[in-house]
């Protein structure tokens, strides 16, 4: 099962996360945290896995239909998005997005159907519009 939607990026992790952020702002999304895995797995255990940030986006009126239609649903938010770089010796950049209706689909709510439906749409014309 994918549960997340991919884009090849031809350029650097910085530059894809630049894209990223001004497309997803673009879709009504804000970053509200930002994680650095790959710096802390290198100084936390030793490993190194590349260039690797996880963004937290938000849309804040989609985010209240959402956790008013489940409660619970803070559980699952923000919508992470990552920036990545391969490890295979071409070192590509990769953005993606996670799948919120394939996501969603554990909460068994039909009241959010429609919610992640227009999330979904709206990230992936972000990771369309940042990877072209």
């Amino acid at each position: 099962m994918a549960y997340t939607m991919t884009r090849r990026f031809d350029g650097t992790v910085a530059q894809a996360r630049e894209a990223i952020e001004s497309s997803l702002g673009e879709e009504g999304f804000g970053i509200l945290s930002e994680i650095d895995i790959g710096s802390t797995l290198r100084e936390k255990v030793g490993e190194d896995v590349g260039e690797y940030e996880i963004l937290g986006a938000c849309n804040p009126p989609l985010a209240f239909e959402g956790v008013s239609a489940e409660r619970q649903l803070g559980a699952l938010l923000p919508c992470n998005v990552i920036v990545y770089e391969s490890l295979a010796d071409d070192e590509e950049v990769y953005i993606a997005a996670v799948d919120p209706v394939t996501l969603l689909d554990v909460a068994d709510n039909p009241d959010l159907d429609d919610i992640a439906i227009e999330v979904k749409e709206r990230l992936e014309r972000a990771l369309d519009d940042a990877a072209a």
